[in-house]
């Protein structure tokens, strides 16, 4: 057996095409494999960066057009009964031929095909071929076939199995992709091979339990041996002449179990799988990690409604998530470092679940890899997402295959704790004024309802599948009911100001989020708008959501001071972005008695733009980040209105009892208190504790003027209250002392208050592309002080790093 990677010696090239530029058509350009015909044009300076200005639009013609990639490649011709080309991603519409004779077409960027084609190598050179048709064009034909179904966007994407999102969405940009994006090769074998193994881990008391499906694919009707080893326990089994499939059953006495971040070890352990020809050889072997742990969802109805409610080895896990998208329109930039860095970021702030939504991709394998080794759980949509999709063939046969393969494939990973049908699709039958649209035509129910859960259960039963994102439960009940199973908050960001937040008690929130631009760094790179304004043309084409600015701005006026200019409109988004979430999340967390957790949209962005991103396109923190890992802390401590009055709630996500001396005080705005309060406070291990807050404390002199801060000696952050907005409150100009001194890799800004100085934040990129600071929106009052961490590829001007607009505060645009 053997592999022979098929990675060299690509060219590209368009088919002819009155949309082809001159500059592009007739030229055969080298193409990198795996790769995209963007990116292939991109290196061979073609066009240019789709993500800069409007860019985007000049390269519009791409998904439009046919293209071909072509090869040779040098076979030796061996004794092997089988040469299989396998190609493990193609996107998307794609016809392969071999030394001139067709060997197969496809049709599904999401999953992979093996073609047969030992009889037509040649020893020495042979040419390798694959043609795409134009994504577009598939699409459009579908839909005239089948008739249109509505959707979310006026683009085709839900008539071709292909990432959703690369026509567009409202925060990702229109790259229609074609190329060979993953693995391709010639793989070589007789008598055997594994063609499937699928682990499935269950736990049985205290002692793991893995039954491993095994099927083979073979070209000798002759007995076969297969062999598996797992934590020192083994097991064979023979597969007899004649037959594909095999199970085999270990039982491990009491293993170390995988635990999500937070709650114990991530233990994995090494599986192999062996396949052995009637002589004892070994003809294939498979091998991987897989981690012992169990995992439910308690949907039991209460007085409340119909939970979702997450457990890990039997033990409540409150999931403190964010919604993922794919990382890069171009997924074969997305590296290992890359996706590490992101992961990193979602571990520092708190996070312990990754939703991978509906309208992106089935990840890679570093990306669940990676998961399992950080304890970050990992809930996974099908590739669905915000549209009515059809049920008819081919589709049908398609997605029922690309269901198969991707259970298949990820059943090792202990990280994926739950599968889910769609993103939005249910909802937007119900309410997006659909069903008059359809007149009776598919729409998709049919595989949330039916297909999806059929598959799911029937290959992987160890996990929970829920139809939709968001899902009540039942067909009887709206499916977007706070009340009962899985909801989505958008009235908030569309219409609604943010406080609007804590109208709500839902069961599980999956998404909700509000947007801000990305870093003046990534602004700076991505944009050549002279000035930079907020509607200026480039920040214009890099707001994707229908009437963002507009949107943008009734938060601003709800909340904060009006901008002078671009900076303070800079800033200021990015923090009303900031304490949106941090408001909901803090308030969801404190009715933990009744919701089991929250997805905030989103964690990443594909590229630079205004979005409702945590991490912009460049990588970079925006202030949300900051406020997440507030919100998101393991131990959080926050002021929330009860009955007409205020409470003290501390939230305890951590398996020890938080006990601590707590004082609650009103404060002027120059720190003169004017009443307090102290409370022992004890809230045991995974729960929270509601304290009313006395009426001396809560009734201002002056709501202008005042606000509570509340302390738990260290414990947790301190939490803040103001009786008014920002807008309204009576802020004295700010004012501060400040040192900067040189640290090992960067450099350390030390502010002391000389007045209140409200959520100050430094923005170091906007001196150095490449510096972070450790921490931002801190607030203080007179006399206190806080110290800002810098890196950078080197040191930056003290003066400037202690002025506007890098070193930011309310107060200083009063």
């Amino acid at each position: 057996m053997s592999r022979q990677a098929l990675y060299d010696g690509w060219t590209v090239r368009a088919v002819p095409g009155a949309q082809v530029p001159e500059a592009v058509a007739g030229r055969s350009v080298p193409a990198t494999v795996p790769g995209c015909v963007h990116t292939d044009l991109l290196d061979a300076g073609l066009i240019p960066d789709p993500y800069l200005d409007d860019n985007e639009r000049a390269v519009a013609w791409i998904g439009r057009t046919d293209w071909v990639y072509q090869t040779t490649f040098v076979h030796r011709t061996g004794d092997d009964e089988r040469v299989d080309l396998v190609c493990a991603g193609l996107d998307t519409v794609a016809t392969l031929t071999v030394n001139g004779v067709e060997v197969g077409r496809t049709a599904n960027m999401h999953r992979g095909y093996r073609f047969d084609v030992r009889a037509l190598l040649r020893d020495g050179d042979n040419d390798l071929v694959v043609t795409f048709d134009s994504a577009y064009r598939y699409a459009e034909a579908q839909q005239e076939r089948l008739g249109d179904r509505p959707n979310a966007y006026p683009e085709p994407f839900h008539f071709i199995r292909k990432m959703a999102c690369n026509f567009g969405w409202d925060w990702g940009p229109t790259v229609v992709t074609a190329g060979i994006w993953q693995e391709i090769s010639l793989h070589a074998w007789s008598t055997a091979r594994l063609a499937t193994v699928r682990p499935l881990v269950t736990m049985d008391g205290r002692d793991g339990r893995v039954e491993v499906h095994v099927e083979v694919d073979r070209v000798a009707d002759v007995p076969l041996t297969v062999r598996a080893a797992v934590a020192d326990v083994r097991a064979e089994v023979v597969v007899p002449a004649g037959q594909r499939t095999a199970v085999l059953t270990l039982t491990v006495r009491e293993p170390a179990l995988w635990w999500p971040r937070g709650y114990g070890d991530q233990t994995r352990h090494p599986i192999e799988v062996t396949l052995h020809a009637p002589d004892g050889d070994t003809v294939d072997a498979w091998s991987h990690r897989i981690g012992f742990r169990s995992v439910g969802i308690d949907t039991t109805p209460d007085e409340h409604g119909t939970p979702f409610a997450l457990s890990v080895n039997d033990v409540p896990v409150f999931v403190r998530g964010v919604n993922w998208i794919p990382d890069d329109a171009f997924p074969t930039r997305i590296t290992r470092a890359r996706l590490a860095e992101r992961f990193d970021q979602a571990v520092a702030a708190n996070v312990n679940l990754l939703r991978v939504w509906g309208g992106g991709r089935y990840e890679s394998a570093d990306f669940y890899d990676l998961a399992d080794e950080r304890g970050l759980l990992v809930q996974q949509d099908f590739l669905f997402a915000c549209a009515a999709y059809p049920e008819e063939e081919p589709f049908g046969t398609e997605v029922a295959a690309e269901a198969a393969e991707q259970v298949t494939r990820l059943a090792p990973y202990p990280s994926l704790v739950l599968w889910t049908g769609n993103n939005e699709n249910i909802w937007g039958w119900h309410d997006w004024d659909w069903q008059q649209a359809l007149a009776g035509r598919t729409w998709g129910r049919g595989y949330y309802l039916d297909v999806l859960p059929r598959i799911v259960g029937e290959l992987d039963p160890t996990r929970p599948y829920w139809p939709g994102s968001p899902w009540s439960g039942s067909e009887a009940i709206h499916p977007n009911d706070p009340a009962h199973g899985t909801t989505h908050i958008w009235d908030v960001w569309n219409t609604d100001d943010y406080t609007k937040y804590r109208e709500y008690v839902p069961r599980f929130v999956a998404e909700f989020g509000y947007q801000a631009p990305p870093a003046y760094a990534t602004l700076r790179r991505a944009l050549s708008d002279e000035p930079l304004a907020h509607d200026s043309p480039g920040m214009a084409h890099h707001q994707k959501a229908a009437g963002g600015d507009v949107k943008l701005q009734r938060g601003l006026d709800a909340h904060l001071p009006a901008p002078a200019d671009f900076d303070d409109w800079h800033y200021l988004t990015q923090l009303n972005q900031a304490r949106a979430i941090r408001l909901g999340v803090e308030h969801f967390r404190s009715h933990r008695d009744v919701c089991a957790g929250t997805i905030v949209w989103q964690l990443n962005d594909c590229w630079p733009v205004t979005s409702w991103s945590a991490v912009d396109g460049d990588g970079r923190r925006k202030p949300l980040w900051y406020a997440l890992r507030h919100a998101y802390a393991d131990r959080l401590l926050t002021v929330q209105p009860r009955d007409g009055g205020l409470a003290l709630v501390a939230v305890n996500e951590t398996a020890e009892p938080w006990t601590a001396p707590v004082s609650v005080t009103r404060f002027t705005l120059t720190g003169e208190p004017r009443a307090k309060t102290s409370v022992d406070l004890d809230v045991p291990a995974y729960s929270s504790v509601v304290l009313a807050l006395p009426a001396d404390l809560v009734r201002p002199e002056d709501a202008r003027r005042e606000l509570l801060v509340a302390e738990a000696g260290g414990t947790a952050e301190r939490a803040l209250w103001f009786f008014a907005e920002d807008r309204e409150v009576e802020w004295p100009a700010a004012a501060w002392d400040a040192t900067v001194e040189p640290v090992d890799g960067g450099q350390r800004v030390r502010v002391t208050a000389r007045t209140v100085l409200r959520d100050l934040t430094l923005f170091p990129d906007r001196l150095d592309a490449s510096a972070t600071v450790d921490t931002a929106l801190v607030t203080l009052l007179h006399g206190e002080s806080t110290t800002f961490t810098v890196h950078a590829d080197g040191l930056l001007d003290p003066a400037a790093l202690v002025a506007r607009p890098v070193l930011r505060c309310v107060n200083d645009l009063a």
